[in-house]
């Protein structure tokens, strides 16, 4: 077993993580007795199962946020950097979007119909992701299926390329990893029913020859990407990388769709506008409702004409497309006025500029401690990361990730006040995060490198 991790020593990094749960379970009494009392109804003791993923030893009970602070039960006041892992990218409840949510509710939540806030947030889409024909879903994860489904639906083809170690929601196809180059199942799958290799193909992220490879077999419908890799160690796309693979999918009849749940922290439009790509289908969720369920995902003019052809001689019946409760009357509030009043060219300066400081100040606090580590942001979105050198493909990002390392700084951050994701090492600054919260977030980064390197 290695005496080390990423520089640092084994036993300085378990020495952290035990000063830090103990500091964090005396400070939070109140919590721990609500637990012991409510908590013993759910599943694992949480509502949902990834909520054990944070690094301490139990969950925090929140118990209001407001911008970019949040507070728990036992009255701690913390300066939130994670934002609802993208969800609350634009802070909790901007005053626009709380504001319309509150009157939408007077006239109901769910009629199976279209309002005028409807055709409202067509034409928002449209300006501020390009013209599309657009559908509303609930969640990314939504999206990202139906529009698979479009893709086999009008190309007549099966599988989807996906990036090794890629993260699309919980859709099966996504669910794949390269094992000695093979494509396999993902380790760790709940009840997994089919052979998931029959539907899917996994490459490496910026190889590609390697998507040509498997896009020239034929039976490819599309390659689902994000711009960026996020759910993994951040993965920049190499120079060049996506007009490739624009051109590859062309060529070989495939469609691309962009995944920009998480990159649309690039500016204003995501990545795709930021950087002129051109996806056949987009796909954002998470914050486009201002924290919300709701997500969006719009075919480009040629496409949606391709599948109505096709939808036109489908037989009558069931879509497998489509949930009851999504784009409901609420939804379509809450992204009315984030689309018009929070999601703005404002609000996106601001945010680069405070991610701007907070990567130049994490960067320092590495070099000064002479830390073999890095700093990778798209926009909004920063991480440091626990390997030397930017990292090309899912492979190098597994190689970097270093949970236990990350789990002692992240509870040793949170003891100062400062919440980042569980999720890897991600950093999300929003148009309310103050220059003072990144301050605090760049000082309590250098005091925790200062108790893990001599």
């Amino acid at each position: 077993m290695s005496e080390h991790f990423a520089g640092v020593s084994r036993a300085r990094t378990e020495a952290l993580r035990a000063e830090a749960a103990r500091a964090y379970a005396a400070a939070r009494p109140r919590t721990q007795a609500a637990l012991a009392e409510g908590a013993g109804a759910y599943l694992a003791d949480v509502p949902m199962h990834w909520m054990r993923d944070w690094p301490q030893p139990f969950p925090m009970l929140v118990a209001r946020a407001r911008g970019a602070r949040l507070a728990d039960i036992d009255g701690h006041h913390l300066d939130d950097f994670c934002l609802g892992d993208t969800g609350s990218m634009f802070g909790h409840s901007p005053a626009p979007i709380a504001r319309a949510i509150r009157a939408q509710a007077g006239r109901g939540l769910t009629y199976m119909l279209p309002t005028e806030d409807a055709l409202a947030v067509g034409q928002l889409l449209n300006q501020r992701f390009g013209p599309r024909r657009w559908q509303i879903a609930t969640t990314a994860t939504d999206a990202n299926r139906f529009a698979l489904r479009v893709a086999r639906a009008v190309t007549g083809r099966r599988k989807v390329l996906v990036f090794n170690g890629c993260y699309h929601g919980t859709v099966d196809e996504v669910m794949v990893c390269l094992d000695g180059g093979r494509t396999v199942a993902r380790p760790g799958l709940v009840g997994q029913g089919t052979d998931l290799t029959e539907g899917a193909v996994a490459v490496e992220f910026n190889d590609l020859a390697a998507v040509e490879a498997a896009l020239a077999t034929g039976d490819i419908a599309a390659v689902l990407t994000e711009p960026v890799m996020t759910n993994s160690c951040m993965v920049l796309p190499d120079p060049g990388f996506h007009d490739g693979l624009r051109d590859l999918t062309r060529r070989h009849g495939a469609l691309l769709v962009i995944d920009e749940t998480h990159t649309i922290s690039s500016g204003l439009g995501g990545y795709t506008a930021v950087h002129g790509l051109e996806p056949d289908i987009f796909v954002l969720g998470k914050p486009v409702a201002g924290g919300l369920p709701a997500s969006v995902w719009g075919m480009s003019a040629e496409v949606a004409a391709r599948f109505a052809t096709y939808d036109a001689a489908r037989p009558s019946g069931h879509s497998g497309m489509g949930t009851t409760l999504s784009a409901n009357p609420l939804q379509f509030a809450a992204l009315r006025a984030c689309l018009s009043e929070v999601m703005t060219p404002g609000a996106y300066a601001r945010m680069d500029a405070g991610a701007r400081l907070l990567a130049a100040g994490l960067e320092r606090a590495i070099t000064a401690h002479g830390a073999p580590w890095h700093v990778a942001r798209v926009g909004a979105r920063v991480e440091f990361i626990c390997a030397p050198e930017p990292l090309r493909n899912g492979s190098e990002a597994a190689a970097a990730h270093v949970p236990e390392l990350e789990a002692a700084i992240h509870a040793d951050l949170l003891n100062q006040g400062c919440l980042i994701a569980p999720f890897h090492n991600m950093m999300l600054v929003s148009p309310a995060t103050s220059r003072a919260q990144i301050t605090r977030l760049i000082a309590a980064f250098s005091a925790t490198l200062d108790r893990l390197f001599d």
